[in-house]
């Protein structure tokens, strides 16, 4: 079949993050059984070799310009087009900050920000990244009937896909997570960055999700929560008239999964009192996971082991995560050619995650990698690692007791970590491998 795969994120290399890791490796399956028709946009980070490196993936691959950097001009090379301008009508970027902070541009910003929203019904990052030019294409491919099957690889994607197509092809939505569950718990845990616009923006982000989640033939989330998410939201659905106000679709779970071969299993237990926390670190959740960690866990952990250090690692640290480096005992690394080789050094791999929905792709790479890891609730939503019968794959905790508690067993006890290392990869390997997250998406755009 011919799968139209669209995607504002690069997905090239996968080592970017989350988003194009998961991207990546879906459509690197999905071309080995099917012509995949990929459009993308180009960040000035990314390098002529890796369009083309790209390019070998796929039957046919579109590159368009990114709406919040200067135009490029065209690029024809090899079969390969990069389309040039912003055409007339796209969607500009929110307004930028200017003078200090709650001065009077960057208020006349977040009003113009918040207006456009309530108006529009999209929020202002999924406008800012839109193309008018990759949607002209995607329309032509549409409706020339040269693709069976649409899919959105993350939520702010959706806005290329038209209502009316769903009569046309299958469309699908691999969102990742909720956008309003989301919000909701960053104002529920009280981790919200700007309290106020959040609740304004909640009641939106609501209605935004149930109105493009209408537009698909199914939606696919990474975990059961987030599928229980969205259940709450377009569940009853809307009656006007007696009738369904909007169509509702299946959610499908499609966790993420693992490149085995990027993240091998180590070959010895380094011990020692060493802990890793790693993450795109211009990400909102890994900057609070990050905070916590450092400000809050690691000092009592000092008290018992003075010699105790963490390491950060991640591309793109803000101020307030290089901060954190003139601290005793860390380290922020930043951009890394290969996290396993960090993993594979330290005892015990921290997930702290306080906010941020969705199956960790850092959990999973440190699994994979067979460093024990301590993890919250949300670093390790979506996977089955403790109580009951099964062996125990990682170590759950929540309060910076339980973070000191949990670190010290592993410091102290070889055979624990030894035991979190082997079942955790062995988990990995039986139930997280690419091939077989791509196999399920595969079933699913056949349905």
């Amino acid at each position: 079949m011919k799968i139209l795969m669209l995607s504002s994120t690069f997905p090239y290399p996968p080592s970017r993050g989350g988003t194009q890791v998961r991207t990546f490796n879906l459509l690197q399956y999905l071309s080995q059984r099917h012509d995949v028709i990929l459009g993308t946009l180009r960040s000035p980070d990314v390098t002529d070799s890796q369009i083309d490196t790209l390019r070998q993936q796929v039957a046919e691959l579109a590159v368009f310009p990114n709406p919040q950097v200067s135009p490029q001009p065209p690029l024809v090379k090899g079969g390969l087009t990069l389309h040039q301008g912003l055409e007339e009508g796209f969607f500009p970027p929110p307004l930028n900050k200017g003078g200090t902070e709650g001065g009077f541009s960057e208020i006349i910003g977040k009003f113009h920000r918040f207006s456009r929203f309530l108006q529009s019904g999209t929020p202002p990052n999924v406008l800012s990244s839109y193309s008018q030019a990759m949607q002209n294409w995607a329309d032509e491919l549409v409706i020339a009937g040269k693709c069976d099957a649409v899919t959105c690889e993350h939520s702010v994607n959706e806005i290329y896909v038209r209502p009316e197509w769903r009569q046309k092809v299958l469309t699908v939505a691999n969102i990742h997570s909720s956008v309003w569950g989301t919000c909701r718990e960053m104002l529920a845990t009280g981790t919200s960055e700007k309290p106020l616009r959040d609740r304004l923006n909640l009641p939106l982000l609501a209605r935004y999700e149930k109105r493009y989640c209408s537009k698909f033939s199914r939606i696919v989330a990474t975990t059961s929560t987030d599928r229980e998410q969205l259940l709450e939201l377009l569940s009853p659905p809307v009656q006007v008239r007696g009738k369904q106000d909007f169509f509702v679709p299946p959610i499908d779970v499609i966790p993420n999964g693992v490149d085995l071969t990027q993240f091998p299993y180590r070959s010895i237990d380094p011990g020692g009192h060493t802990l890793i926390f790693a993450g795109a670190m211009n990400n909102l959740p890994n900057i609070d996971a990050a905070r916590f960690l450092s400000l809050q866990i690691l000092p009592p952990l000092q008290q018992r082991y003075p010699d105790a250090t963490l390491t950060i690692v991640g591309a793109s640290p803000v101020p307030e995560v290089l901060a954190l480096g003139k601290l005793p005992g860390i380290q922020v690394v930043g951009r890394v050619q290969r996290v396993a080789e960090y993993l594979h050094q330290v005892a015990v791999c921290v997930v702290p995650m306080r906010i941020g929905f969705g199956i960790k792709n850092k959990t999973l790479e440190a699994m994979a990698a067979g460093t024990p890891v301590v993890a919250s609730d949300r670093g390790l939503e979506g996977l089955a690692v403790d109580g009951g019968p099964q062996l125990i794959r990682a170590l759950r905790a929540n309060k910076v007791q339980e973070y000191v508690e949990a670190i010290t067993s592993l410091f102290e006890n070889q055979q624990l970590r030894q035991d979190l290392s082997a079942s955790a990869r062995s988990l990995v390997e039986s139930h997280y491998t690419w091939d077989i997250i791509g196999r399920q998406y595969d079933r699913l755009l056949q349905f």
